[in-house]
Formats: C-alpha cells, structure tokens, sequence
C-alpha cells in the first residue's frame, strides 16, 4: 500500500460522525429536539470507537438548550444584568463573545433585548436594532446577522455551541416580534 492510498483509506468512524453531524444540524434547523435521544445513543456509539466525542456532547448540549427554551409557551427567558447600557429593557440572553470581522477582533459580551442586540468589549458598544435585522446564520459557534441589503450587521464569536445556538434562536424569536 503506498503512502497516497493510505492517506485516503476512510475511516468508519469519521463517517459516522460525519453523518451524526448532519442529523444534529437537521434537528437544530428543524426545532426536532425530540432527536437528541437518538443523537444521545448514536454518539455512544461514536465513543466506544476510542473517539473523542467532546465536540458533539457541547453540540448535543447546544440542542438541548434550545430545546429548553420552547418549553416555556413562548416566553423568553429574562436573564438579571447589571449593564448600564440596556437601561430598563428586559436582557434576554447575555454570554462572552468575540467579533471576527472587526479587524481587532475584540473580546466582550453579547447582550439581547427585545428591541437590540448589544456587543459591549474593547471599550465600546456596538448595537443593532432587531427592525433593521433581515436575516439570522448560525454556523458552528459563529451568529451572523443580517440587513436586508445583505450585509452583516455583526458577526459573533461565542465559546461554545450552546452560546451559539441559543443567540440564534432567542434573535429569531425577537426580529419575528
């Protein structure tokens, strides 16, 4: 067996991660929080394997929160901050994020109230109104969102990808208000 023929030998275990990925992004996309039962035991699977499954237990983790979240009726959670800079407006969500495309990429934190999204880091506030919001992306730990024209408005950074996962959500919910 030469050198090119080893290096493009499949792996059974990177195909079934790569097709629980897939369903974990279906289920997410389609609010199936029903499936994180089946994710649970697939992913057990994937484990006894010898295989570090620590990104898809955080992204099992990320689908149960949201799945959290629509237990409520519809509410949205309110969450106790101290920011000046929100005033009296209920926060709907707050953790630390970072914005990629600035070039300084600063370090902050994201914060949602029903009428903005707020970064707060590097010494300044960015901030955009949820009416002028088109369109929301969440790929991996990153959340895009959107003008109508197209252009991002912001882009963050979170931690992990139940940070991720819930801004998406919770930023649909309050440009769909």
């Amino acid at each position: 067996m030469g050198f090119g023929s080893w290096l493009r030998r499949k792996n059974p275990a990177d195909e079934h991660r790569r097709r629980w990925h897939q369903a974990w992004s279906k289920a997410l996309t389609e609010e199936d929080f029903a499936a994180a039962g089946k994710l649970r035991a697939s992913l057990a699977v994937l484990a006894s394997a010898a295989c570090d499954v620590e990104l898809e237990e955080e992204m099992l983790d990320a689908l149960e929160r949201v799945g959290r979240l629509t237990q409520n009726a519809g509410a949205l959670p309110i969450v106790e901050t101290q920011h000046r800079v929100i005033g009296h407006e209920p926060c709907h969500f707050t953790a630390p994020a970072s914005m990629p495309s600035d070039p300084s990429q600063p370090s902050g934190r994201v914060l949602l109230t029903g009428t903005r999204s707020l970064f707060l880091g590097a010494g300044r506030t960015s901030t955009i109104a949820w009416h002028a919001v088109r369109h929301i992306a969440r790929t991996e730990r990153d959340v895009v969102l959107a003008r109508a024209d197209g252009s991002g408005a912001a882009h963050y950074r979170f931690n992990t990808f139940g940070d991720a996962a819930e801004a998406a959500f919770l930023a649909r919910r309050l440009t769909a208000r």
